[in-house]
């Protein structure tokens, strides 16, 4: 239990290191997604579901400690809103390590908010970019950039959903960000995969100088041969 506690601890400070670095801005905010977006669903794949969303949790915490709590003013709020991410993020990590169906109750909540809302319903076709968790959800374990693509839709699923109903947007908005996240979640989905695998052979290699507790699994099928 140490050595895993100590394995959580590495994910977090090494979680925290990755909000430091952005990737691109959200549109229509100073919020940013970061290394974190790529990093985090992985984290439940290795550590499990719960300890998976226990570390992305404890890295947004962290993360609001050091930069949210200095003083009562606009930075600080539009920090805390940013943290609020972590939900999304949850999210994305139980798409990623799960394999019940029943965590599609997510993106198909997050389509039903979305057209609850006036401007959701005159622009409803951006809640279809929601469907693809649904979609992939087959394919899921025989190939991993569809998982990824699963994770990151049910993370940007759940974000849509929480992002309409907290701040004033328009129609427009959210046609125009279509293309953004269609070029968006490519990339975090290569990058997701990308991250996986890179994290699978260090898992590997650790384990093999028994540096790892048992508990802490990788999948064989990822290891690139030397």
């Amino acid at each position: 239990m140490k050595n895993k506690l100590l394995f959580l601890l590495f994910f977090i400070v090494f979680g925290f290191i990755a909000l430091q670095i952005p990737v691109a801005t959200i549109r229509g905010s100073r919020a940013a997604f970061t290394l974190f977006d790529l990093f985090a669903p992985i984290s439940g794949a290795f550590l499990g579901s719960f300890l998976g969303i226990v570390a992305v949790v404890s890295m947004q915490f962290v993360n609001l400690v050091a930069h949210g709590f200095r003083g009562v003013n606009n930075e600080s709020l539009i920090t805390l809103i940013a943290t609020l991410r972590f939900l999304p993020a949850v999210f994305g990590v139980w798409f990623f390590a799960k394999k019940e169906g029943k965590l599609l109750i997510i993106p198909a909540l997050s389509i039903i908010a979305f057209n609850l809302h006036p401007v959701g319903r005159s622009v409803w076709f951006y809640s279809l970019f929601w469907v693809i968790p649904f979609l992939v959800w087959p394919f899921r374990e025989r190939f991993l950039v569809f998982r990824s693509f699963g994770s990151t839709m049910t993370a940007h699923a759940a974000g849509g959903a929480i992002w309409i109903w907290a701040f004033p947007t328009t129609a427009a908005f959210w046609t125009a960000l279509i293309p953004i996240v269609i070029m968006e979640r490519s990339i975090f989905a290569l990058g997701i995969s990308a991250s996986y695998i890179l994290t699978n052979n260090v898992m590997a290699y650790l384990s093999s100088k028994r540096l790892l507790p048992k508990s802490i699994v990788f999948e064989k099928k990822y290891l690139l041969r030397s």
